[in-house]
């Protein structure tokens, strides 16, 4: 079997750093496409240096643009590449651009695909990503779901059981796999922190960035929180955000440290030792989840209902009192919720449902 893995973005990267592992282990097949949505450095490149990870057989340098171009773009060099080098399944993963261009050229060309973290629904199709991931289940053969409720999403929406495989999220893995390694160094003290003294923030996505009255409102109830508790506010920027900020001409307020984009291990270190993390991000959820520490979520829905129900995260939308009220909330939440995405060995269950062998 020969296997292609199609990524582009940072938390492509993360969460298929487990199966590039098993495949270099277990000697298969397989080659990685590089589609470089995520182009800086900080985003993508230290990562797979950082994760000692095989680069890329291909880097198709396609870089920001319109959904539209973008999207456009990626079909043309991806179908190139499996033209080419014929592989037998194409992996992508998630909600990106990448993913659905990954998976609409391998469906065209009669290619199998498996979509790793399939099923998720947030039921907001204002979101270029619902609309990806619903997408790309439905050109899918191979559609691995995190849990449960995932499966039964997809099968009401009438894919075919067998085509189903509940494996667990291959960010348990991530997580499992990389938390040692981030031990190792005190990043904290590089960024002047020091564990259970501080907020971590990460806020990126478009429906959050790209309108001036929410991207403040936001920044509002980080100066509201830095006058109540008097902690620091630490977040690595993410570029669209830096860049709408600047664009706005909004102010900084003060209490609140931005960064720069972090690798992957400084991360792990940030999240496990925060007092609470404040996010928009689906993967950050999870990982919040699964290292006990609690999320609250800036935005009106979320496709990681899990986190919600076993007590770890909470809705707040982007209302600055309502992100207060959270935070108290929050910060009196045990830490002791189950982790509902599984206990790592992802990755080999994903491969040995494509080579047909029970796990």
């Amino acid at each position: 079997m020969k296997l292609a893995i199609i990524l582009g973005t940072r938390p492509e990267i993360i969460k298929f750093c487990s199966i590039i592992r098993y495949c270099e282990k277990n000697k298969l097949n397989y080659f990685i496409i590089h589609t470089n949505q995520h182009y800086s450095e900080n985003m993508d490149k230290i990562f797979f240096e950082e994760l000692k990870l095989s680069q890329p057989k291909y880097n198709l340098n396609i870089g920001s643009g319109s959904h539209g171009k973008q999207t456009g773009l990626m079909l043309e060099k991806i179908e190139e590449v499996l033209i080419k080098e014929k592989p037998d399944v194409v992996l992508v993963e998630g909600d990106t651009n990448t993913a659905f261009a990954g998976a609409l050229a391998a469906a065209k060309l009669r290619i199998k695909v498996g979509h790793v973290e399939a099923g998720l629904r947030s039921y907001d199709r204002s979101m270029p990503e619902e609309i990806n991931r619903v997408m790309v289940d439905h050109v899918s053969d191979y559609l691995f779901a995190p849990t449960e409720n995932q499966k039964k999403i997809l099968f009401g929406e009438g894919i075919a059981n067998e085509k189903i495989f509940v494996t667990g999220n291959t960010i348990v893995d991530a997580v499992i796999q990389n938390d040692e390694l981030s031990e190792k160094k005190d990043y904290l003290s590089l960024y002047g922190l020091t564990k259970n003294n501080y907020f971590l923030i990460t806020a990126h996505r478009a429906e959050n960035t790209d309108k001036k009255e929410i991207l403040r409102n936001i920044l509002k109830s980080f100066e509201n929180m830095y006058k109540r508790y008097k902690i620091k506010l630490f977040c690595p920027i993410h570029p669209r955000t830096k860049k709408m900020i600047e664009e706005y001409e909004l102010a900084v307020p003060k209490g609140l440290i931005l960064h720069e984009p972090v690798g992957y291990l400084k991360f792990l270190q940030l999240i496990k030792n925060a007092k609470i993390i404040l996010t928009d991000s689906g993967g950050v959820q999870e990982e919040a989840c699964i290292l006990k520490v609690p999320c609250v979520t800036l935005r009106e829905n979320t496709e990681r209902p899990e986190t919600i129900e076993v007590g770890a995260n909470i809705i707040a939308g982007t209302n600055p009192a309502n992100i207060v009220e959270c935070i108290e909330k929050m910060l009196n939440a045990k830490r002791d919720w189950k982790n509902p995405f599984g206990e790592g060995k992802a990755e080999e269950k994903i491969i040995k449902a494509i080579l047909n062998q029970k796990f």
